[in-house]
């Protein structure tokens, strides 16, 4: 099994593909959208997306790629705890740091942290942790926020450990490829839809339905359609398989009230 990430090695992409199929070959990618382009190009047979942080909510990026970009069915989650730690080159002092770095989603996480510690340094966003750190590496005045992984790899010394706000920080990861994996009982569906017109009571008339079929709803939130301001995507996190008896009633139910309803997949909820 090929299976694509956010790399470089040392992120937490990496951590949680090793902790879903720890015997892959790993192909690691600049970018959520370009773990997806992998997956569709046949380069890799799956692909690692972050979605969602306990801390700092959704991956924008992530839900993006799967509302607008790609076709590719979620099959799997993995649920990965999160340390986070602030690293710079070797003999770098705390007072002597100017600018942090780091992926948005732990600039979020550790913002407490940054405020408290920090206030005056300037924050920088990266591709990921792991070229955070790399980069760190390069620059005098400059730390970065990653993993204790990356810091190894690139020879960066720990400034401070466990900097997240949050002590029981956890991201949720889902794992992506071509098709549907069956019911096992325990699944969670994750959906996007859209409405004609903006009325009253269009997304009460969606959620009446999951209600009327005793479905729980794990999660919604709303994306900007890209297409004119004002305009949203609505994402649903149901507890139901697409394909059983239920899953199916209930999304035969919703679809003639929204303009298009997009399933991104099925698939087991992580324990």
């Amino acid at each position: 099994m090929r299976l694509a990430f956010l790399g470089p090695a040392g992120t937490f992409g990496e951590e949680a593909a090793l902790a879903y199929a720890p015997a892959a070959e790993f192909v690691a990618c600049v970018s959520h959208a370009a773990v997806a382009k992998a997956v569709e190009s046949g380069q890799a047979d799956a692909g690692m997306f972050a979605i969602e942080n306990s801390i700092n909510g959704s991956v924008a990026e992530t839900l993006d790629v799967f509302v607008h970009q790609t076709r590719l069915r979620i099959q799997a989650e993995v649920l990965l705890p999160i340390e986070l730690f602030l690293v710079a080159r070797p003999g770098t002092r705390p007072e002597d740091v100017r600018v942090i770095s780091s992926h948005p989603q732990p600039l979020g996480q550790c913002r407490e942290f940054l405020a408290r510690h920090f206030p005056e340094a300037q924050l920088e966003a990266a591709l990921s942790t792991s070229a955070a750190v790399e980069a760190a590496m390069r620059r005098n005045h400059t730390a970065a926020i990653g993993t204790r992984r990356a810091a190894e790899i690139f020879g960066a010394a720990v400034l401070a450990e466990h900097v997240q706000d949050v002590s029981n920080n956890v991201t949720r990861f889902v794992v992506a490829a071509d098709g549907d994996v069956p019911p096992t009982g325990r699944d969670r569906t994750s959906i996007a839809f859209t409405f004609a017109d903006d009325r009253p009571g269009s997304l009460a008339g969606v959620l009446n339905e999951f209600a009327r079929a005793g479905i729980n709803c794990s999660k919604i939130e709303s994306r900007p359609t890209r297409a004119t301001l004002g305009e949203y995507v609505f994402l649903v996190d149901f507890d139901e398989h697409a394909e059983t008896p239920q899953g199916r009633a209930v999304l035969d139910a919703i679809r003639p009230l929204c303009s298009e309803v997009k399933v991104f997949g099925s698939y087991p909820r992580a324990r």
